[in-house]
């Protein structure tokens, strides 16, 4: 990979030139960021750039020639279909004139001292700001600005003598600096793959220089910078090739593949570098990089033709032969939002495709609403409206699909309406991949009100997760599509999953029937949150429900508490950070050189997990009983500092996940404040209630397997046979023993590499059994199986119950007696506990192995 430096250290000055009389501005509004694209005059914005300059400055000290050159040259751009310029030093503000005149944008760069140790001197760093809230002044407000970037590639040797914190800062402080004096003006960092791991979440966008020149590293390696961006936009400041190395034919093959990967891979745009061969840097002319779509002469070169021909047709070349799609909208009282919904979906961008709408027996006005829709865009797209009695959100999306006529089914909640072109990315990941299902982002509305501002920001939104930056373990419902011959091959969705959970269910059997799903960052729908705290709340106990009749279909995706076991990382805003006190690590490679320097995310650790736990809340609760009854019984007091810690912890990771949160558009203080303190207590509140849902639904940590003989006495050293005439695999045997315990709803995990057992079954929380299977061979294909089973308590229980109890050694001793007592009555309590959950395995052990012998004696 090769990349350019192509920062400055001087600024271009007051010209003359800036007297000079220019047309009328065309542009008239800047633009704004949208979700993942930008939007100018209403309308989304994908930017097609070129970079131009700095040249050899004249007399004057202009480093972008004369008036005339720049006009000269910037019809020939807008001729040629860019709409953005990139200059890497601050134009004289003529040059944004004429820019205007041709309908042209300017991304304009910050040069400064960024390639020396700039933060050594205080003298250095308050002359950068100085320069730059000046350079910000002369072009403040004008209609041509497309952004400030308030730098470009910082060397990464830099990078690493300050440490990545103190840049972040300096960054984030130019940044300030800018928005002081344009607040209006979109503010980004030109980052390169070397320093990838900074971490500058407060930037309108992300941009990157990106010099790849094998197709399929680039599109992996822009889906990775897509979920760096998260829900920001992501430009490339930089691609292109150099002619004097690889010669015409090859820039012009290379480029146009690289505009189309760009583009599909969802970024909101890319520059070329650059618009000409001429270019002027640290005082000389550049003579050894010929990277222009013109010479130095002004002439073109062939791939200026081909560019304009790939620009022109992004994201997509519309002539191909789109499949069909079949959007799917289940309602259900949602009068609401469903008119917006469909006019939506009714304007998008997309050569072939129907509406059906699914009207689960809605209440409400939403059938009139759909009989006035129905007239009214009769015209303009295909929509079917499809009338059925109360059967649930399943049923209705099942009953979607088989009404459908597409090959592709996308399914849009009646709360959520798409991006322009989200049909296209969807349909352009199933046609270029061996995707059965595919799915994307989902916004919040950035209308909504406060209470849905602040739901967007707390925990149990619908958010995606990703295996790795391609492949999703789980898309939420409200975007997402499938093949339709793979919901019919499956049945699609479970109908006893009437108002949550469908999606996770459908998205693991289509995996585990060997299936691919797939996630497109650019595939965008707008989804309202709950705009009200006690619609939240009922959605999150809902939500709760819906994780319980999960863990009674998959007990195998869900551990010991009832939480679902995530191959992938989950991903979206909200999410409620862990305490972890270790720092991330950064690969930097040998000396600091590696090409693709990461940050890495150390997982959180069991311990530092437990307090985001729902249960973790039942803790509190018996801790509070406890304090309680010592203001009856004085020495319980003790236990008053336990409780202040029980819920301390979450009341931390609160306080952490709001300060964290993305309010970068809310600029009062006041404001922001009070934002922040609602959305910490909802991360609060939300796992109380979630907690109460999976109760109400049976998902406790006290449940126990679900067969009729409860109890076994746990023998040590336990052994059962089986004989068989007929000769059977010893691992198809172990496995319809596990198979049969999973469809008793018990926990369980099957033995590793070093262990001397093969499968552990637990009770409860407390105690369980372990199993180890030998099989004697006895000619003629007969088999006689031993099943040994012992109990076993969790270690972490065997050191809490040896504190207990030491504890109460001590107080008895010291002369506290009662809670000495109380302490012993607590270990016994607990005692008992291991030994009836490992009674309740041990039961369920024996059920299993009784229906395998009553299996091979018939």
């Amino acid at each position: 990979m090769t990349t350019i430096n192509t920062d400055r250290t001087t600024t271009t000055q007051p010209s003359t030139k800036d007297l000079v009389k220019v047309a009328e501005p065309f542009l008239s509004e800047r633009p704004v960021v949208r979700g993942k694209f930008f939007y100018a005059d209403g309308e989304q914005m994908l930017v097609r750039g070129v970079t131009y300059g700095p040249f050899k400055p004249t007399e004057d000290g202009c480093e972008y020639h004369t008036i005339d050159r720049v006009r000269r040259d910037f019809g020939r751009m807008a001729k040629a279909g860019f709409n953005t310029v990139r200059t890497y030093t601050v134009p004289p503000r003529w040059l944004l004139d004429v820019a205007s005149e041709n309908g042209l944008r300017v991304f304009v760069g910050m040069p400064w001292e960024q390639h020396v140790t700039f933060l050594d001197s205080a003298k250095t760093r308050n002359a950068i700001i100085k320069r730059i809230r000046e350079s910000v002044r002369t072009l403040a407000g004008h209609p041509a600005l497309f952004a400030f970037a308030v730098g470009n590639e910082i060397p990464p040797s830099i990078v690493r003598w300050y440490g990545r914190p103190k840049i972040e800062r300096f960054i984030r402080r130019l940044f300030d600096v800018i928005k002081a004096e344009d607040p209006g003006a979109l503010v980004t960092y030109v980052n390169f793959p070397t320093t990838e791991y900074l971490k500058l979440d407060f930037l309108d966008f992300q941009c990157a220089n990106v010099y790849l020149e094998d197709e399929d590293v680039l599109r992996r390696y822009l889906l990775r910078l897509q979920n760096l961006a998260g829900s920001r936009p992501l430009l490339l400041g930089e691609v292109g090739l150099d002619t004097l190395r690889n010669g015409h034919d090859k820039q012009v093959e290379v480029l146009q593949w690289q505009i189309r990967v760009c583009f599909a891979a969802g970024a909101a745009g890319t520059f070329i570098f650059k618009w000409t061969d001429e270019w002027y840097r640290g005082g000389a002319d550049i003579e050894d990089w010929d990277f222009g779509l013109t010479d130095r002469q002004g002439n073109d070169k062939p791939a200026l033709e081909a560019v304009s021909r790939a620009i022109q047709q992004t994201p997509f070349n519309m002539d191909r032969d789109w499949p069909r799609i079949s959007v799917v909208i289940c309602t259900y009282n949602g009068s609401r939002t469903i008119a917006e919904t469909i006019r939506k979906v009714a304007v998008v961008d997309y050569p072939n495709y129907e509406v059906v709408v699914i009207d689960d027996g809605s209440q409400d006005k939403t059938n009139s609403i759909l009989y006035r829709l129905g007239q009214e865009l009769k015209d303009l797209c295909d929509l079917r409206i499809v009338r059925v009695d109360n059967g649930g959100l399943s049923r209705a999306r099942n009953l979607g699909y088989q009404h459908a006529t597409g090959e592709i089914i996308a399914y849009l909640d009646d709360d959520a309406y798409p991006d322009p072109r989200w049909l296209q990315y969807l349909a352009d990941t199933f046609m270029t991949t061996d995707a059965i299902g595919v799915g994307g982002p989902n916004l919040p509305v950035p209308e909504d009100n406060e209470a849905a501002y602040c739901v967007a920001h707390s925990p149990g939104g619908p958010n995606h997760v990703l295996i790795d930056d391609v492949v999703a373990e789980h898309i939420p419902g409200c975007n997402m599509a499938f093949r339709k011959s793979a919901l019919e091959a499956c049945g699609g969705c479970d109908p006893t999953f009437r108002i949550a959970g469908d999606d996770v269910d459908l998205c693991w059997r289509l995996q585990d029937a060997g299936g691919v799903i797939r996630f497109n960052p650019a595939a965008v729908v707008w989804h309202h949150r709950r705009d009200s705290i006690s619609g939240y709340l009922r959605q999150q106990k809902n939500y709760g429900r819906a994780e319980a009749m999960l863990q009674n279909k998959w007990p195998e995706r869900y551990n010991l508490l009832g939480h679902a076991h995530w191959a992938g990382r989950i991903y979206g805003d909200g999410l409620t950070l862990p305490l972890i006190f270790r720092r991330n690590r950064i690969y930097h490679g040998r000396w600091g050189t590696a090409l693709f320097q990461t940050l890495y995310t150390r997982p959180a650790g069991v311990l530092h997990s437990m307090p985001l736990m729902p249960e973790w809340y039942l803790l509190v609760l018996v801790g509070l009983v406890v304090a309680l009854a010592g203001l009856v019984w004085n020495p319980l007091l003790i236990f008053t500092p336990v409780l202040a810690i029980a819920f301390g912890l979450p009341m931390i990771q609160a306080i952490i996940s709001a300060k964290n949160a993305d309010m970068r558009e809310v600029r009062s203080w006041s404001q922001r404040m009070k934002l922040r303190t609602i959305v910490a207590a909802l991360h609060i509140a939300q796992p109380i209630v979630r907690l109460k849902g999976r109760i109400l639904q049976g998902l406790t940590p006290w449940r126990r397997p679900k067969i009729k003989k409860r109890f076994v006495w746990p023998m040590w050293r336990k052994v059962r046979t089986i004989w068989t005439e007929k000769w059977i695999d010893p691992n198809t045997m172990l496995t319809r023993h596990e198979y049969l315990l999973r469809d008793s709803g018990t926990w369980l995990r099957d033995g590793g590499d070093f262990d001397s057992w093969d499968q552990e079954l637990r009770g409860g929380l407390c105690g369980g059994v372990r199993v180890l299977m030998a099989v004697e061979e006895h000619g003629q294909g007969r088999q006689f199986y031993r099943f040994k089973a012992w109990p076993i308590v969790p270690g972490a229980l065997l050191v809490l119950l040896g504190a207990v109890l030491g504890t109460a050694v001590l107080l008895c001793w010291g002369g506290i007696v009662e809670l000495g007592i109380l302490l012993l009555i607590v270990a016994m309590v607990l005692s008992l506990r291991a030994f009836f959950d490992a009674g309740a395995a041990m039961a369920a052990h024996s059920y299993c192995l009784s229906q395998l012998k009553a299996a091979e004696n018939t």
